[in-house]
């Protein structure tokens, strides 16, 4: 007895077999091309449903699941570190702070930020230009940030992640912060860039409170003499989806890219923070 044979496929299944094997690389190609839409319409969703939402909420509970101590460095060893504790995995923003220790000051407020952000609908070229690739001062996103003078606040006026401000009595706990110990702004500034947590009274002295990476000790709260802050400037997150209009945004920002060799000033960092 010979073996059986497998019934011949109908035509119908033939061509229906073809025409789906046919429409595969369609489908990939139809995926691309609406993903930026899609991304444009969760955004938006985004926007519309978390108007009045409490950002400052989520900065300082961020705050909270960071790491403390881990000692404060600025050398390269713990910018090497900061640039391993942020990638983007599967289309989505890893951030882990206990790899970037010891850390600097602008790295902490930086960490807290991303990870404040990190639900946000963002389109793929805005997730890949958010960790830390060796950017110079003003070039992209974390030369800004970690620029000398209002690196963080300018940030913010381009993009239109927030206002910025210089009044204390305007300033809310989870506000980011640069503080200037001096008038200095550019090449002979000394800064830290923290997070605001208040204003308290030690010892009947008016002192301010923040969150960063602070000498010697690392991540953790430190509070200083109102008086010992020559001028500081407030940057409130309110908008962080405006962060898909980084394709806007111009790849470097000349007066932040020049300040580590030039002075300025305090009324020109205000101009160009939009004070």
């Amino acid at each position: 007895m010979s073996a059986s044979r497998p019934p011949l496929p109908r035509c119908s299944e033939t061509a229906a077999a073809m025409f789906l094997a046919a429409c595969q690389p369609r489908r990939r190609c139809l995926a691309a091309r609406l993903l930026p839409a899609l991304v444009i319409l969760a955004a938006l969703w985004f926007s519309l449903t978390a108007r009045g939402e409490d950002w400052n909420a989520r900065v300082l509970a961020q705050i909270e699941s960071m790491p403390r101590g881990g000692g404060y460095q600025a050398g390269r060893a713990a910018y090497d570190r900061l640039t391993g504790a942020i990638g983007v995995r599967g289309g989505v923003l890893a951030v882990q702070p206990a790899q970037a220790a010891p850390s600097f000051c602008s790295e902490a407020t930086y960490l807290v930020f991303l990870k404040t952000i990190a639900a946000t609908p963002l389109a793929p070229p805005t997730l890949d230009a958010l960790p830390v690739q060796g950017q110079p001062d003003g070039h992209g996103v974390w030369g800004r940030w970690n620029a000398n003078g209002p690196g963080t606040a300018r940030l913010f006026r381009e993009l239109g992640l927030g206002r910025n401000f210089d009044d204390f009595a305007q300033a809310r706990p989870g506000d980011f912060m640069k503080i200037f110990w001096s008038s200095e702004v550019g090449r002979r500034e000394h800064g830290h860039s923290v997070i605001f947590l208040g204003c308290e009274t030690q010892g009947g002295v008016e002192s301010v409170r923040f969150w960063s990476s602070n000498a010697p000790g690392g991540y953790g709260i430190k509070s200083v003499p109102r008086t010992r802050i020559a001028y500081a400037i407030f940057s409130r997150l309110e908008h962080p989806e405006a962060l898909n209009r980084l394709a806007e945004m111009p790849a470097v920002c000349p007066y932040l890219a020049r300040l580590g060799a030039i002075r300025s000033s305090r009324a020109e960092a205000k101009t160009m923070v939009g004070i």
